[in-house]
């Protein structure tokens, strides 16, 4: 291209109006907080201990997927436009010759591939033009370096730092080739250390336990396996990263980690990795959708036809003689779930209980819970006893309360504590009214509505699991009839056989039917619709709560 040539001048004023647009973007991306420069290979090469080179032939690459070059990283930003006026003939050249339309064309590029990311090799000029045509795609030689590190096309100068500590960690830990396709990306420095921490503790308690010298690799395995994942499967299963906008899996690991400690510390109890995982998540996002209806049957779903439901069952006791029947009724619970029991006293604020009653408590409830062969332990904390409750139930899965006072009817009832608990608490409540039920014979209160189908989640646990015979009662509308083949078709689908009735009229159908079937356990869905509506209505729970004499299990 010869220097008078009217498409060379052009290509000047192009390449003037790039200079233009670079200074522009340097702007932009300070008032950003983000770098505009491009990665030097040289640097990322050095710091993720890039070696090992393969042939990938030549083909089309995405022009944004470059992010750097070999040797004249300084030369252009990260959109490729030129910095240097010193460039422009060059430039302009390479311009005009792709503005030919009789031209041969340009050779492919070379290119480093590195994970999902391109290091310019050879050709520099042409993706900085092809990238001021509006381009996407650009022919290239591409050599593809070996990496087990993530390089995506966002990678920044500052995230160099945590990809050196990454490859660091990878290389002293070789986790890579232990367990293919690990992804451990952090998204702040520093965080490989505690990693490394973590190893090392788990490998000092796996000698102990096994009685032996632990290899390091098999360290690394077990941890990974036994530890790291039974945090981040959870995570990734009920989609907790949701709330934790740019961060990754292994962020929170090391958070869930500290924050489950941090709880077995402050409570005195063992908290399942999973349920300090929900539970951080509702404490930096309170707002989140972990407590909504449907939240806990989700996350128990895969443990209902493998495992059990009732894992960890919460007791709230006050001391008094007659709270003391709610323990006997979960033990009978944890006895057949095999569960852990977790007391709960409380104490009112501004009111003043002396040591020895609180001990007292204790050491009934550990007497209690030796006896029946079961682990438990008893907090106490002192605070209003509804919010306590509710906090305390989301490191649970069952709570279990004691009716000593039913919500009365109308405004009243706006005041009960016990209503209060129903209304906050995000887990099933099986309360109590004084006498044990064996909850071998249930009566399942069902109307199609979300929280009733919650109650039929866990009536079909306990026919299938429990053998508990099963009545399903419906109070007569005009839907009722494909409300109660709704329940009659999830029933079949677990083989579960069961008496279905379709009646109209009032709640006081719950009291007959209880009586006549003989009734020692209700399941129904919690609350529903407003409160000023339950006020003005009732609602089943309360009536039930107040009327019926067997045990109620309230399902959110």
């Amino acid at each position: 291209m010869i220097p008078g040539d009217s498409k060379y001048f052009s290509a000047l004023q192009d390449f003037t109006n790039a200079r233009r647009k670079a200074s522009i973007q340097e702007i932009l991306a300070r008032l950003a907080g983000r770098s505009s420069e491009l990665l030097s290979y040289e640097e990322v090469a050095e710091k993720l201990k890039l070696n090992v080179r393969t042939e990938a032939g030549v083909y089309d690459i995405p022009l944004k997927a470059i992010i750097g070059s070999v040797g004249r990283y300084n030369e252009f930003n990260r959109g490729f436009l030129p910095l240097k006026n010193d460039d422009q003939q060059r430039w302009a050249r390479v311009k005009a010759a792709v503005d030919d339309p009789v031209g041969a064309g340009l050779p492919p590029i070379e290119v480093y591939k590195v994970g999902e990311a391109y290091f310019v090799l050879d050709g520099n000029h042409r993706v900085s033009v092809a990238r001021q045509e509006g381009f996407e795609f650009i022919e290239a030689h591409v050599i593809e370096v070996k990496t087990n590190i993530p390089i995506t096309p966002d990678l920044q100068p500052d995230d160099l730092i945590i990809k050196a500590e990454y490859a660091n960690f990878l290389a002293q830990t070789e986790l890579a080739s232990l367990r293919q396709g690990v992804d451990l990306s952090v998204s702040v420095p520093g965080q490989y250390d505690k990693l490394l921490e973590h190893i090392q503790v788990h490998r000092y308690f796996m000698g102990i336990d096994f009685q032996r010298d632990i290899p390091y690799p098999e360290a690394v395995v077990h941890w990974y396996d036994e530890v790291y994942t039974t945090i981040t499967e959870p995570v990734r299963e009920r989609g907790l990263l949701r709330w934790f906008p740019g961060r990754t899996e292994t962020d929170m690991y090391l958070w869930v980690s500290a924050y489950r400690a941090n709880l077995e510390t402050e409570l005195g109890w063992s908290i399942r990795p999973e349920v300090a995982a929900e539970k951080l998540a509702t404490q930096v996002n309170p707002s989140s959708d972990l407590s909504e209806t449907g939240s806990w049957r989700t996350a128990k779903m895969f443990a209902r036809y493998t495992d059990r439901l009732f894992v960890d069952i919460l007791v709230p006791l006050t001391g008094m003689d007659e709270n003391w029947p709610a323990l006997d009724q979960a033990i009978l619970v944890a006895q057949k779930e095999n569960s852990t029991l977790y007391g709960l006293h409380i104490i009112p604020r501004g009111l003043k209980v002396e040591k020895s009653e609180t001990e007292a408590i204790r050491a009934r409830f550990q007497q209690r819970c030796q006896e029946a062969s079961l682990p438990g332990s008893l907090m106490v904390e002192k605070g209003n006893v509804s919010r306590q409750v509710s906090e305390r139930a989301l490191l649970t899965d069952l709570i279990v309360l004691n009716v000593a006072h039913p919500p009365p009817p109308g405004l009243s009832s706006l005041h009960s504590g016990l209503r209060s608990i129903i209304w906050r608490t995000a887990r099933p409540i099986l309360t109590v009214p004084g006498k044990v039920s064996p909850m071998d014979n249930a009566l399942l209160a069902f109307d199609g509505s979300a929280k009733s189908k919650e109650a039929l989640f866990v009536a079909a646990y306990l026919a299938e699991k429990w053998h508990t015979k099963l009545t399903v009662l419906t109070i007569a509308d005009e839907d009722s009839h494909s409300v109660q083949e709704y329940a009659q078709s999830y029933l079949g689908l677990h083989e579960i056989k069961a008496d279905y009735r379709l009646i109209s009229g009032s709640f006081d159908i719950f009291l007959d039917t209880i009586q006549e079937c003989q009734i020692n356990l209700v399941v129904i869905g919690s609350y529903s619709g407003t409160a000023l509506k339950q006020v003005i209505s009732d609602s089943a729970v309360n009536f039930l709560l107040r009327k019926a004499d067997c045990s109620l299990l309230i399902c959110h």
